[in-house]
């Protein structure tokens, strides 16, 4: 079972650690709010995926990929909140500057944030699919899958967030939190663009 398990870890934890609007959502808070004040993103995020992972993996992800104009609404809403967002971050000044966003990302929110984001449904529909035989009925696929996005994700977005505390550490002045915040803004809305190949 632990060989057959290897390959859905390697999946999830490529997956989650590589950048993508939670990633960058979790560094942009990291800059702007410190470790404490984002554990309720990360943490709604973290949820989010493990839930939407399970759900994929109980045949809400066969929905999906059986109707393509819900699955292109899906697309086109969570990109549009992630734009959304990106526009918010990229025009966010330094954090004491009384710009951009005055208080942290929620756990609620960041939950529904990560159920928009066109990339968590990709991912977690290819696993179900990809690793459906891991498991002999979908109730124990949902818990496999929950289980290891939900704690893939808590590591990732924890290093993401720490990334960003490192790099508020280095901007000092308003034109390097500008500088900062519009690459963010950018990484974000361009990890929009795989969702719609």
């Amino acid at each position: 079972m632990t060989s057959s398990v290897l390959p859905l870890l390697l999946f999830v934890a490529v997956a989650t650690v590589t950048p993508g609007g939670a990633t960058m959502l979790a560094t942009a808070s990291g800059a702007r709010f410190g470790f404490t004040r984002s554990i309720p993103l990360m943490l709604g995020i973290a949820l989010g995926l493990a839930l939407l992972a399970a759900v994929a993996a109980l045949g809400l992800g066969s929905l999906l990929l059986a109707m393509p104009a819900l699955q292109t609404g899906v697309k086109a809403l969570g990109s549009a909140y992630l734009l959304w967002l990106a526009w918010r971050i990229a025009r966010s000044g330094p954090p004491n500057a009384g710009t951009g966003p005055a208080r942290p990302v929620t756990l609620v929110n960041g939950l529904l944030l990560l159920w928009l984001n066109p990339k968590s449904w990709a991912m977690t529909v290819g696993a179900a699919a990809s690793f459906a035989l891991l498991a002999n009925n979908p109730n124990r696929l949902a818990m496999l899958l929950g289980v290891a996005f939900g704690l893939a994700a808590c590591v990732s977005l924890v290093l993401w967030c720490v990334l960003g505390m490192l790099l508020a550490r280095l901007f000092r002045t308003p034109l390097h939190w500008r500088v900062l915040n519009i690459a963010l803004g950018v990484l974000l809305a361009a990890s929009i663009i795989p969702t719609w190949r």
